[in-house]
């Protein structure tokens, strides 16, 4: 695979995993109730700062994701979050459909930890600062 088509599957990864998160980090914008309420009912202490994180995550980190900021810790960073919020929402393994939710939330982690790996690619604000945009084998 040549340079340019390694760069532009690295910028369409980074926005199809993005823009998961940026779907509903606003989601949770327009209905902080809703999303804090849910968050009660998981368990989850201090609400406010759940909510808060979250929205933090998916809206600030996803817009960073998309535009290769800082790409490697971000992604890290969603990746642990990922993981968080499939066991703290998901891990009802005897209901299929949670189990379904668990599993996109490992599988969405796994793909954050090949950015990780990989790093941004050459179309991204690493990329045009020069870091961040080799992958770890090459």
């Amino acid at each position: 695979m040549n340079h340019s088509a390694v760069s532009s599957s690295a910028l369409v990864g980074r926005v199809l995993l993005a823009g998961l998160f940026l779907v509903s980090g606003f989601g949770k914008l327009v209905a902080p109730a809703a999303t804090k309420a849910y968050i009660v009912s998981a368990g989850l202490p201090v609400p406010d700062l759940a909510y808060l994180l979250a929205v933090v995550v998916e809206v600030g980190f996803g817009l960073a994701l998309v535009l290769g900021y800082r790409t490697r810790a971000v992604a890290a960073i969603m990746a642990v979050f990922t993981l968080a919020t499939a066991f703290a929402f998901h891990a009802h393994f005897g209901d299929q459909n949670q189990m379904i939710h668990f599993l996109k939330n490992v599988a969405i982690a796994g793909g954050l930890l090949q950015v990780v790996a990989l790093g941004a690619g050459a179309y991204s604000l690493d990329g045009l600062r020069g870091r961040a945009t080799r992958p770890a084998l090459a």
